[in-house]
């Protein structure tokens, strides 16, 4: 069983609501799931799409095609009635539409009027859009009420209640509607965890000791501020939402600089305007954790779209030069690995670590198990307590063997803490010879970057040992990649290389993974932008130019058959 239901309409009437229960109902039931959306810059009105990929299998790529489209306008009709498989159906309400469509795969049900007589609300006619979906599909309806209540638990008995009633009678229409059409359900496993990239991260941060968050609200980001700010009084994390990119990122500084774990996010535009707070944690050495969740650009772009646009901004953004570290994972469990990862290392070195998103990952919900925490390690790198107090001296900038210097909270201790964004000698205070500067750069840069670039870990390989073919990409690239090697694996010798350690660049001398490039006859970078900013960081970087690139600049992700078809044409 593989299928993929598509839920569309305008923005206002519910998508998210129809497809994101959908999702729910089928991981609690044990199903590997899927989800991508597609929804416009405004908040009535424009065509708005929302796919669910179901499988008895691990799922790790939108694909194309529709099996189960449920249309709430016209425009569905219009726009994705050319995508539906065969043995397809497509469920609407003819008099809602005021329409109807002749053909066997068109099932007119009476959304409203199930809502009306059964809930007595028009506004549940998304729920029996639901239940109708699982009636076509044949699946089992048991986790619906039990979603249902804790979705609409705040709102009163009477109403869970009604919508149970309704959905059960949108499944039994569906059911009737579809009895013919040849779904055939999967065996259903372990309920499964159903998690976005965006609370993968806010996850992360939980799990690393962020106590406080500040941002300005920017798609795709602001998912990660909803999520903590829904946890903030059971983790005590502190969740500003701040007037601007700049009071964002410069609050964060404040708070790590007086003692927390910190992070901000934002999208390309919002990172344009904390480029100059990035500086400033690079001078005074603030541990700071940024995500950027990118968005096409330039300008306004396309907001609610996906591009991996911003690798080289990211890499190189700010005046001056310092060290930095670069995630960009691929999927939600990546995710939290890497926000885990990037608040370590940038207390452990003091530096900047910023993860990269997208809309695509951001919003995307997978289905796991459950995710493994005992890779996940905590350590406090701050100097406070008995240790503080008891030290002779302190110098927040002394010179160390490895460039790390002590930093101590302020006000923990007798001990003056001193941060400027001046160049500063060993204490802190503001200085204009030239040894002095010389001796801060090769603290902060040269010092710390061998141990930060030992701290990188390789590429993902995944596929044949010795592949013919090899295709690299990082960041939400990941989940197309690794399906089309699983496809393409039983007929051709294929690998995939998938980077989401970028910055500083993985050891090539260390991990030997170049040699898989080196030897391929045909190798190939797959990424959503117009100029191949990983290609070209890989070229300056190691020397090595990929044979070819496939590119993607539309706003929309790749599907595994993009990929496939991609690869067909440029092997070819």
């Amino acid at each position: 069983m593989d299928y993929t239901l598509m839920v569309g309409g305008e923005a206002g009437q519910g998508i998210q609501t129809i497809g994101g229960t959908l999702a729910k109902v089928f991981s609690r039931e044990g199903y590997h799931v899927l989800t991508h959306q597609d929804y416009e810059s405004r908040v009535r009105g424009g065509h708005n799409f929302y796919r669910v990929r179901i499988s008895e299998e691990p799922v790790a790529s939108p694909r194309q095609g529709v099996d189960i489209l449920i249309a709430l306008d016209r425009e569905s009709m219009a726009r994705h009635s050319g995508e539906l498989n065969a043995g397809a159906a497509v469920i609407y309400d003819a008099d809602a539409l005021q329409v109807r469509y002749e053909g066997e795969a068109f099932l007119d049900i009476p959304l409203e009027r199930i809502a009306v007589e059964r809930g007595g609300s028009r506004v549940m006619s998304n729920v029996a859009a639901i239940g109708a979906a699982l009636g076509a599909l044949g699946l089992a309806q048991r986790p619906l009420p039990e979603v249902l209540e804790w979705a609409l638990h705040g709102k009163g008995r009477d109403v869970v209640e009604g919508n149970v009633r309704v959905a059960e009678e949108g499944y039994r229409h569906g059911s009737k509607a579809c009895a013919k059409c040849g779904f055939e359900p999967g065996r259903p496993g372990e309920a499964k965890m159903l998690i976005a990239g965006n609370d993968a991260v806010g996850l992360g941060a939980l799990a690393s000791g962020c106590r406080f968050y500040a941002a300005y609200p920017m798609t795709p980001s602001t998912g990660i501020m909803n999520y903590l700010a829904a946890r903030s009084g059971d983790y005590g994390i502190v969740v500003e939402q701040a007037e601007d990119e700049i009071a964002a990122i410069n609050m964060v500084l404040g708070a790590s600089y007086a003692g927390v774990r910190s992070m901000t996010g934002t999208s390309g535009g919002g990172f344009s305007l904390m480029v100059e707070g990035l500086s400033l944690a690079a001078m005074t050495e603030t541990p700071v954790v940024i995500v950027l969740a990118q968005r096409p650009g330039p300008a306004t772009g396309f907001p609610t779209r996906t591009e991996q646009g911003e690798l080289l901004f990211a890499s190189h953004a700010a005046h001056g030069e310092f060290p930095r570290v670069v995630f960009a994972p691929g999927d939600p469990r990546q995710a939290f690995l890497l926000t885990c990862k990037a608040f370590d290392l940038a207390e452990r070195y003091q530096v900047p670590c910023i993860i990269m998103t997208d809309q695509y990952l951001a919003d995307s919900e997978w289905t796991y198990g459950e995710f493994e925490f005992d890779c996940v390690s905590y350590a406090d790198h701050r100097l406070r307590g008995d240790p503080l107090s008891e030290a002779a001296g302190y110098k927040r900038y002394a010179f160390t063997s490895g460039g790390v210097s002590p930093l101590a909270v302020p006000g923990a201790s007798r001990h003056l803490v001193v941060a400027d964004s001046d160049e500063h000698d060993e204490e802190g205070h503001i200085v204009e010879d030239a040894l002095t500067r010389t001796r801060m750069v090769e603290k902060r840069l040269l010092l710390k970057s061998p141990a930060l670039k030992e701290a990188i870990a390789p590429p993902l390989r995944y596929g044949s040992e010795n592949p013919e073919v090899v295709i690299a990409g990082w960041g939400s690239t990941y989940g197309c990649m690794r399906e089309a090697v699983d496809r393409l694996s039983p007929d051709t010798d294929i690998a995939m290389l998938h980077f989401s350690e970028i910055c500083p660049f993985p050891d090539t001398g260390r991990y030997g993974f170049m040699e898989a490039l080196e030897n391929a006859r045909f190798t190939i970078c797959v990424e959503n932008n117009a100029s191949g900013q990983f290609r070209r960081l890989v070229r300056a970087e190691t020397g090595y130019e990929f044979g070819a690139g496939l590119n993607r600049c539309d706003g929309r992700p790749f599907t595994v058959d993009d990929v496939l078809g991609g690869l067909h044409d440029l092997i070819r």
